[in-house]
Formats: structure tokens, C-alpha cells, sequence
């Protein structure tokens, strides 16, 4: 059995309680004591991948569904927008960051490319994991999917906020096309 499919729970190495210590920090996706971090943690799958490694890739519909917890190193999330063909970062996180938390819960293609920066050390749980923990530790479970609808929901917002700043710019972005029309000989 390679690192990949070895339980961190079961090495009790210092990326258990790494992974157990940024669960449980103030500010984290959830609020959880060291002791139910450590159950979470006690799901999830170290896995190394080096850097300039896309493990998440935009539009991926046969994708297994998992979600990372960054223990060390950086990654690049990604988006192609409308009328582009090169991404667009939309942020670069580091260690005590989740991604592909989307694709855990549900099973549509991913939203967003996920690329490693440097070398990357990950905490991976997976769907069949998280279905686990769920029947397994259901308030533990709960609380998890609680954390993640929240974050869902912020992100939900913060776009919301977006769009309507859009739709602000682009009418005021017409206005002065309109003006420059009407002065045009």
C-alpha cells in the first residue's frame, strides 16, 4: 500500500497532527476541537504531488469527487472565464486551504483547475471517506457538511456582490458609450 491509499490516522506522523492542528484552527472551515479534527483527519489519505501538477482540472465530469486540505506548498486555482482561452487565476492558497470541497458534495464537472505552485503536501478526503465519517461519526459528519454548506454559501454571496459590481459597470460602460454616439458628427 503506497502513501496514497494509507490512512494518515494510521502513520500518526506529524502530517496527522499538522492536518488535525489546521482543522481545528481559529478561522478553519469548521469549528472543531483538536480530538474531532483528528477523527476528520483520521478519513483522509496523505498525497504527495509535485509541483506544476494539475489535480484538478475545470470541467472534469468523470472526477471521483475529493477535497484537499493543504498541509505544505501552494496552489493555483484557476477559471476560464467568458470569451477567454487562457485562465484566470482566482487565487493562490496555502497551507490550511481546502479545494475541491464543490466536488465532494456533489457530482457535477469541477469549477475550477487546481494546479500545484511548489511541492504539495495534501490531506485528501475522499467521497466514499466523507460517506464514511458520515455514518460513522454522524455530529462529527454533520458538522463537516455544515462547515462546507457555509463556505458554499459565502462564496455563493461574494459572487452575488460581483455580478451586481458587474452589472454597474457595464451600465455605466454603455451610458458612456451612448454619450460618445450622440456626440459623434
Amino acid at each position: 500500500m503506497d502513501s496514497e491509499d494509507t490512512p494518515l490516522s494510521n502513520e500518526r506522523s506529524s502530517a496527522f497532527e499538522t492536518a488535525a492542528e489546521l482543522l481545528a484552527a481559529p478561522g478553519a472551515l469548521m469549528p472543531l476541537s483538536v480530538e474531532e479534527a483528528r477523527v476528520v483527519v483520521g478519513y483522509m489519505t496523505p498525497r504527495f504531488i509535485p509541483a506544476n501538477t494539475t489535480f484538478i482540472l475545470e470541467g472534469d465530469a468523470a472526477d471521483d469527487g475529493f477535497m484537499a486540505l493543504l498541509l505544505e506548498g501552494e496552489v493555483v486555482v484557476e477559471s476560464i472565464t467568458v470569451s477567454r482561452t487562457e485562465p484566470l487565476t482566482i487565487c493562490v492558497l496555502g497551507p490550511g486551504s481546502l479545494v475541491g470541497e464543490v466536488g465532494l458534495v456533489d457530482r457535477e464537472p469541477r469549477s475550477a483547475s487546481c494546479t500545484t505552485g511548489s511541492d504539495s503536501l495534501c490531506a485528501i478526503l475522499s467521497r466514499a471517506a466523507f460517506e464514511a465519517l458520515i455514518n460513522e461519526e454522524p455530529r462529527i459528519g454533520s458538522k463537516l457538511l455544515l462547515a462546507i454548506s457555509a463556505r458554499l454559501a459565502e462564496r455563493l454571496r461574494d459572487n452575488a456582490r460581483k455580478l451586481r459590481l458587474y452589472a454597474k459597470l457595464a451600465k455605466a460602460m454603455q451610458l458612456e458609450i451612448d454619450r460618445a454616439l450622440v456626440r459623434r458628427p
